[in-house]
C-alpha cells in the first residue's frame, strides 16, 4: 500500500493549462469523487466537470488516469488538465488534499519511479537536470541520458567486471577446472581497456561541465584596466561601477550572457595586485578562487600604459594555470597610444580590443573556446556524484591490476567488488547474486 500523493506539476504563474498530477493507491477514487463520475478509461482523455467537497463548481478539464504499473511512478496516477492560473489548479489540489491525498514532497513522484523500477538514477538525474538545462545542447545530452545511454555504459563496465570476479571465483573454488590458460592475460587487457575508457569519459566530462552547468569565465587584470568596461559591453548595459579610481571593484560580479548556444556565467574580478586594504585583499583572493573555478580566463592588459609589476602579477597567474585554463589574452585600448611592452605577450597572441571593437572581438574568442569544449561525442556524466562514483571505480580496477598478475585473486576480486559498488551507485545499487549467476552460468551443461 502507497499513500496517494498531489502537486501542481506545471510552473505557477498564468497560462493556458496547468496541470495537477495525483498517484497513488486511492488516486483513481479521489478522481471519482472530484468528477463525480465512476467511470474511466486507462490513457483515454474524458472531459469533466470538477466539484470541490461542497459540491461547489471548479471547472470544467481534461482527466487522465494511467492504470498501474503503466505510468511515470509505477502507480495509479490521475492527471487533471485544468485551465491555467494559480486560482484553479490550487483550488483542485485543496479538493484531491481533502479527500484523502497528500501534498508531494519535492521530487517525490520521481522518487516513486525510481523506486518503482520505471527510472533509475541516471535517468532520474537526467529529469532533474533536463529541467533546468542552460542550452540547446545540454538538453539534448540529457534527453540522450533519459533514454538509457549512461544506463548502457554503467551495465556494459558492470557486466564485465562481473565476469572477471566469476573467472577469480572459479579459480578459487573449482582449481581442478579446465580454465583457460590465457585467462589472466586477456583480464589484464580487458581491465586496462575499461580503466582507460572511464579515464577517458571522466576528463571529457570535466572539460564539459559547463554543457549542463553553464560555462565559466573569468576576466583579470590589474586595477583600472577596463574589466569592468568589458563586461558592460558584453552585457551591453551598465552592470559594473566604471571609475578611474583603482580598487573600485571590491569584489567579484557575476552576469550571464548567451553566447551562441551556450549560457556563459562572466565573473568580473577585483583588481589583482599587491594591497594593504583588508577588505580589497578578499576581493584579490575571491578573483584568484574565479580563475580556479572558471572554464575560461579573459586577461585584459591596458595597451596604453607602460607594463608594471601588477602587469608581471598578472602573467604569472597565467603562467600557473596555463596547462588547466584556455585563455582570451586581451590587449584592452589599442585606440589609444601604445606604451605596454607587447613582447611580453607575444607567446599569448593576445587580440586587440578598442572602444568599438571590444564586445564583438570578445564574443568571436568565446565561441571558438566554447565550441572545442562541446566537442565530442563521448557519454557526459551531468553531475559531481556520477564523477566521483567514477573516478572511484576508475581506482579500484587499477588497485586490481597488480594482486591479478601475481596469482592473489583474494585480494584481486575484493578491488573488482569496490569497483562494481562504485560503478553500480550512478545507476542503482549492485546485486552480488549477479556474481553466482554470473560465475555457474559459464560452465557447460552437466557440469
Amino acid at each position: 500500500m502507497s499513500d496517494t500523493i498531489a502537486a501542481v506539476a506545471t510552473a505557477s504563474g498564468v497560462g493556458s493549462v496547468a496541470i495537477v498530477r495525483i498517484s497513488g493507491d486511492d488516486a483513481l477514487d479521489i478522481a471519482k469523487k472530484v468528477t463525480r463520475r465512476d467511470t474511466f478509461k486507462p490513457r483515454h482523455a474524458h472531459l469533466c466537470t470538477l466539484y470541490n467537497t461542497d459540491e461547489e463548481l471548479i471547472d470544467e478539464a481534461i482527466v487522465i488516469w494511467f492504470k498501474a504499473p503503466h505510468s511515470f511512478t509505477t502507480e495509479e496516477v490521475v492527471e487533471f488538465q485544468c485551465h491555467g492560473g494559480s486560482i484553479v489548479a490550487e483550488e483542485i489540489l485543496n479538493t484531491v488534499l481533502a479527500y484523502g491525498a497528500r501534498l508531494a514532497e519535492p521530487g517525490e513522484f520521481t522518487r516513486r519511479a525510481f523506486l518503482g523500477g520505471r527510472i533509475d538514477l541516471t535517468e532520474a538525474e537526467a529529469i532533474a537536470k533536463l529541467i533546468e538545462a542552460k542550452s540547446e545542447e545540454a538538453a539534448k545530452i540529457l534527453a540522450r541520458q533519459m533514454k538509457g545511454e549512461l544506463k548502457a555504459f554503467v551495465e556494459d563496465v558492470r557486466e564485465k567486471l562481473l565476469r572477471a570476479i566469476a573467472f577469480a571465483e572459479v579459480t578459487i573454488d573449482y582449481a581442478e577446472e579446465d580454465l583457460p590458460p590465457d585467462m589472466v592475460d586477456n583480464m589484464l587487457q580487458q581491465l586496462e581497456t575499461i580503466e582507460r575508457n572511464i579515464a577517458h569519459i571522466v576528463a571529457s566530462s570535466e572539460r564539459r561541465r559547463g554543457l549542463i552547468e553553464g560555462f565559466k569565465v573569468a576576466i583579470i587584470g590589474k586595477p583600472n584596466v577596463g574589466k569592468s568596461s568589458l563586461l558592460n559591453a558584453l552585457l551591453n548595459y551598465e552592470r559594473a561601477i566604471v571609475s578611474d579610481i583603482a580598487g573600485t571593484t571590491r569584489d567579484t560580479i557575476e552576469e550571464q550572457i548567451r553566447v551562441g548556444g551556450h549560457l556563459v556565467r562572466i565573473v568580473d574580478t577585483a583588481g589583482i595586485r599587491e594591497s594593504a586594504d583588508t577588505i580589497e585583499k578578499i576581493g584579490i583572493e575571491r578573483s584568484i578562487d574565479a580563475i580556479e573555478q572558471s572554464d575560461i580566463v579573459i586577461a585584459l592588459f591596458d595597451a596604453s600604459r607602460p607594463w608594471d609589476a601588477e602587469d608581471d602579477q598578472i602573467l604569472s597567474l597565467m603562467k600557473r594555470y596555463k596547462d588547466e585554463k584556455s585563455f582570451i589574452v586581451a590587449l584592452n585600448k589599442t585606440d589609444l597610444e601604445r606604451k605596454i611592452d607587447e613582447t611580453k605577450l607575444l607567446l599569448w597572441h593576445p587580440v586587440e580590443l578598442s572602444r568599438e571593437n571590444k564586445a564583438s572581438t570578445i564574443v568571436n574568442e568565446l565561441q571558438k573556446r566554447l565550441q572545442k569544449m562541446a566537442q565530442g561525442d563521448e557519454i557526459l556524466l551531468i553531475s559531481a556524484r556520477q564523477i566521483e562514483a567514477v573516478k572511484k571505480a576508475k581506482e579500484a580496477i587499477h588497485a586490481a591490476k597488480e594482486p591479478l598478475t601475481m596469482g592473489e585473486l583474494e585480494i584481486f576480486t575484493f578491488h573488482l567488488t569496490e569497483a562494481i559498488e562504485a560503478i553500480s551507485a550512478i545507476s542503482k545499487p549492485v546485486d552480488f547474486n549477479d556474481i553466482m549467476d554470473k560465475m555457474f552460468g559459464e560452465f557447460c551443461l552437466g557440469k
